[in-house]
């Protein structure tokens, strides 16, 4: 009797946008070390060049191709771009997001706004709508949307931040439901604080952290390799019947 492996990602072609570092890289470095060819994608090559150089290196297979997800041309080059090395992508893992403002809702300038919701909202759609064709041509495929549970709760200083990710998780659902019958699954990730770039301010500081972790039931925040799991498994056989879902990863934060 021969055993098959659900979380073999063997055959495979993934996307991941944002993953010159932090969640995005852990993502695709473990998606590559289970057998998917993998995209690493962030706005210049400089940055994602050395990733994918790595990956190779270490047996895996990858390609880097830059890509500013505000921009709906280059999201489009970029799944062209990884049709034409690899084939149909099969799982597009939607991360690179923006944050630019830090204050109260009440002094948001509009165009701040806009832009979250453009880099972090609609950039989702344009890649889920540009790699959907294909999939429903194989028969389908895995969309993941890396969220936060800023979307889950009132955020404080990172409101409209918070508020593009709510918006991910609904515009998750509602694909799921659009193309479920295509076989095509959707889900989120939302991540609680991870030691990324984006907090680094709080964790290079011994007693900020020290207060954050006191208050987490795993009494510690999160590493990206906590999460580079859940997109692979979220992508692999494993997770064949989730679609419309939201995985949590916080440490049990919004437990408390």
């Amino acid at each position: 009797m021969a055993f098959k492996n659900p979380f073999d990602l063997t055959g495979k072609v993934a996307v991941i946008t944002g993953s010159s570092r932090g969640i995005g890289r852990s993502i695709a470095e473990t998606m590559a070390g289970l057998g998917a060819k993998v995209v690493i994608s962030s706005r210049s090559m400089e940055a994602c060049g050395p990733v994918a150089d790595a990956i190779n290196a270490a047996g895996g297979t990858a390609i880097a191709i830059a890509c500013n997800i505000g921009r709906k041309d280059e999201v489009a080059a970029l799944i062209k771009g990884a049709e034409a090395a690899f084939g149909t992508v099969d799982s597009m893992v939607c991360n690179a997001a923006i944050n630019p403002v830090y204050g109260p809702m009440s002094d948001l300038p509009d165009a701040a706004f806009e832009k979250i919701m453009k880099s972090n909202v609609l950039s989702n759609m344009w890649l889920s709508c540009a790699v959907a064709p294909g999939m429903k041509k194989i028969g389908g495929g895995s969309i993941t949307i890396v969220s936060s549970i800023a979307g889950l709760r009132a955020a404080g200083m990172i409101g409209a931040y918070g508020i593009s990710k709510a918006a991910d998780m609904a515009l998750a659902r509602n694909y799921a439901q659009e193309w479920g019958p295509d076989n095509i699954r959707v889900n989120c990730i939302a991540p609680g604080l991870v030691k990324t770039d984006f907090a680094k301010a709080l964790w290079e500081d011994p007693d900020r952290i020290k207060a954050v972790n006191d208050t987490v039931p795993l009494r510690r925040i999160g590493d990206p390799a906590d999460i580079g799991g859940i997109g692979a498994f979220l992508a692999s056989d494993a997770a064949l019947f989730i679609t419309g879902q939201v995985i949590v990863a916080d440490g049990g934060v919004t437990i408390v």
